[in-house]
């Protein structure tokens, strides 16, 4: 008996210790020496068992050894990962991304953002490209559980200028007469798009929305002298301005054209103080002179409190009283011009490289990326390289202000030009390069220049958010001193709970009052006017305005995409959306406005931006009364106070709503309990009649309160931003 207990009992030792084994295992680090079981003896234990414990020591042999097959498989993934990973150091530098320093430790983007938890630095604000402060970088890697060393600075060479330069002054041997540049300045609807038109022979203003230019133009004129004047034609609403102040960079002559019955206005203010800032003199052309109410003598007078004096007055300013519509002393301007640019001795040199300015600049479906140049030195023709902003073209085709192809434009001559790579901006400077290779260097050099300065600005702002941030961290933690360390974490989830469970797009449902716009235009100079008129947005506080895309050409399908996303409206101006744009839109629920006038889009954005704004709730007051007696009722075991009134103003309705008021301040607002009448209980008192009320509160009446009766509304409520018009 006592035998077999302990037969029994050695059993059970050795199969424990098998557990054992098998349980401890998976937790042993495996190294080039294969595993081996546990003995208490110099024999195997399951030699000294009875076969029917063999065969189960057996099968738990077989089992031990499949699981240590697997296990050794699976420490040694695990020891081929960790190894390069934990041992070695890590080569850290100044400046590096998210993304950078994740390959120079052997891990993933995600572990960066995990050893970043609980520090001063904002996880919303950061991308795999964001850049890590120095001790940041040290500070992931000693988390890590790794060690860092520096890298060997490199020098990096001081990449060689190749940018493309004007060429020095020309020999005044080589000069030759050019055309005067003139630009026509003044207010909307003064009639400076008529004058053009009489003087060119075209009908301009009939093409033009709303009788208003909607970009710029250059044109040539020929006059029957043969004098030849290039115009700049300049839209006058004020959103332009800084269309117009491009415009006069160019400029050599500035006509200024007021209407005779309007006088000085502010469009015409700006345009004065546009020309005084380019320097250039100014002819004075007041237009509609053939009214009845034309007074050329008050806009005179009005002029010289703005330092435009004209010749009849001492000044140098030559005065023209003209009328564009029936073409009355055009040709008197057009000689007044000719004579002021005799003496400005206009020349230029019409041999080397060519040097010019971009006017305007749009893409054709047809012809691509065209722009309005006017050529300021040197003659172009077909073949030539040119670079502007950070594009080039080969000249294709030239076309003049008809869409006649031409050869060659010399200087002063406005011409179109064909066959850019990009489409660059309005008062971008235009330059003449020997070889294609010579503009790839040219551009290549300008796209670094940029990358550089945005480098510079990024990195400044970085270390500014994270100086704030550091600030509000540090903020945090002082009101949290006091707690221990397991109260610190709770309080920070109790902070931080609504955030962590709610979902992207309920997140962005928390702030309601935003306006995400799109803006699609015909030339990259509507596209900027439109974009300084919205700069001037002034009312974030109300509405946030905010601007995901802009651009030239018709609507596409991007720009749906792109409102979709952020829940936009498409605004477009001078630009078309086909049927399948527009029915997609409507399918995603996206708003397309597409207007021809400037003034008419900036109005609709405005709406939009009202709608956008939460309804105020007004007060209009229905009915006064005084209270002139006081005294209480009882109902079941409370006293009830009454008001004895009598109706002033108005009637008092008990549906509505009511405030009390003593001593012209409000100490209550609310419904009626009970409004009597001769002991009757009433709906309405009408003016001049006496009641009994008591209010939903007990509160003391006084003799002298006054009861008003009210009903509240909502009204939409209208942005204070004024863009100026």
């Amino acid at each position: 008996m006592n035998q077999g207990l302990i037969l029994k009992f050695e059993n059970l030792v050795q199969l424990r210790g098998a557990c054992q084994q098998l349980r401890t295992l998976s937790y042993r680090k495996v190294s080039g020496a294969q595993w081996k079981p546990v003995q208490s003896s110099a024999h195997p234990v399951w030699s000294a068992l009875p076969p029917q414990f063999w065969q189960k020591d057996k099968l738990i042999s077989i089992a031990l050894s499949q699981h240590r097959h697997l296990a050794t498989k699976e420490e040694a993934k695990r020891k081929k990962k960790k190894i390069p990973l934990t041992k070695g150091e890590v080569e850290i530098r100044q400046k590096m991304t998210i993304e950078e320093l994740a390959q120079a430790m052997g891990k993933d983007i995600d572990h960066i953002y995990e050893a970043l938890l609980y520090t001063d630095i904002d996880l919303d604000s950061l991308e795999p490209d964001s850049i890590l402060n120095e001790d940041y970088i040290k500070l992931i890697v000693k988390k890590s559980g790794m060690k860092y060393k520096s890298a060997k600075l490199k020098e990096e060479k001081e990449r060689e200028n190749t940018d493309a330069v004007k060429r020095p002054p020309a020999d005044p041997a080589v000069l030759t007469p050019r055309p005067p540049v003139v630009t026509i300045l003044g207010h909307v609807d003064h009639g400076k798009t008529t004058l053009l038109d009489s003087l060119r022979k075209t009908q301009v203003v009939s093409m033009e929305a709303g009788g208003i230019t909607q970009h710029i133009g250059a044109f040539l004129v020929h006059l029957p002298s043969g004098e030849k004047i290039t115009f700049l034609d300049t839209p006058g609403h004020a959103a332009f301005s800084a269309m117009r102040a491009r415009g006069t960079h160019v400029t050599d002559i500035v006509i200024l054209v007021v209407a005779a019955e309007d006088g000085v206005m502010q469009q015409t203010i700006e345009s004065i103080q546009h020309a005084k800032n380019a320097g250039v003199p100014l002819i004075l052309a007041i237009n509609k002179c053939d009214k009845p109410e034309a007074d050329p003598e008050r806009v005179k007078m009005e002029l010289l409190a703005h330092d435009v004096v004209c010749e009849e007055f001492g000044g140098d300013v030559q005065a023209v009283n003209i009328s564009a519509l029936k073409g009355e002393n055009l040709m008197v301007l057009a000689e007044a011009t000719v004579a002021l640019a005799e003496m400005l001795e206009l020349k230029a040199d019409a041999t080397g490289l060519v040097e010019g300015t971009v006017i305007e600049s749009r893409k054709d479906k047809g012809k691509g990326p065209l722009t309005t140049a006017i050529i300021q030195r040197g003659t172009l023709r077909k073949g030539c390289i040119l670079v502007a902003g950070k594009t080039w073209a080969k000249v294709r085709f030239m076309f003049d202000e008809n869409g006649k192809a031409v050869d060659a434009a010399s200087p002063g001559i406005p011409v179109e030009i064909m066959g850019w790579k990009e489409v660059p901006s309005a008062g971008d400077e235009i330059l003449e390069v020997e070889s294609e290779q010579r503009a790839h260097e040219v551009v290549a050099w300008r796209t670094y220049v940029e990358q550089q300065e945005r480098m510079k600005k990024d990195v400044e702002v970085i270390e500014a958010k994270q100086k704030e941030h550091r600030m509000e961290y540090e903020k945090k933690q002082q009101k949290l001193a006091h707690l221990t360390w397991r109260q610190r974490k709770a309080e920070l989830y109790k902070a931080n709970k609504h955030l962590m469970f709610s979902k992207p797009k309920e997140r962005t449902e928390m702030d309601k009052n935003v306006l995400s716009v799109i803006v699609k235009g015909d030339v990259d100079g509507s596209v900027e006017a439109i974009l300084n008129i919205l700069d001037s947005y002034d009312a974030e506080d109300e509405c946030k305005l905010d601007i995901i895309h802009f651009g030239m050409g018709d609507i596409s399908e991007t720009d749906i995409s792109l409102a979709e996303a952020f829940n936009g409206v498409v605004f477009g101006f001078s630009v078309k959306a086909n049927e399948s744009i527009k029915r997609l839109a409507a399918k995603k629920g996206i708003k397309i406005k597409l207007h021809n006038v400037i003034y008419k889009l900036i109005e609709d954005l405005k709406e939009e931006l009202n709608s956008r704004l939460p309804p105020s709730v007004v007060e209009n007051t229905v009915g006064e009364a005084s209270v002139l007696n006081t005294f209480s009722v009882t109902v079941g075991k409370n006293k009830v106070p009454v008001a004895g009134c009598r109706v002033q103003k108005g009637l008092l309705d008990k549906k509505m709503k009511f405030k009390l008021i003593h001593n012209r301040d409000v100490i209550w607002k609310g419904s009626l309990s009970s409004l009597k009448h001769h002991k009757d209980d009433v709906q309405v008192i009408k003016m001049g009649m006496d009641c009994g009320l008591s209010l939903d509160k007990d509160i003391e009446f006084n003799i002298g309160d006054e009861i008003i009766c009210y009903e509240e509304k909502e009204v939409q409520q209208t942005t204070s931003w004024d863009p100026g018009f």
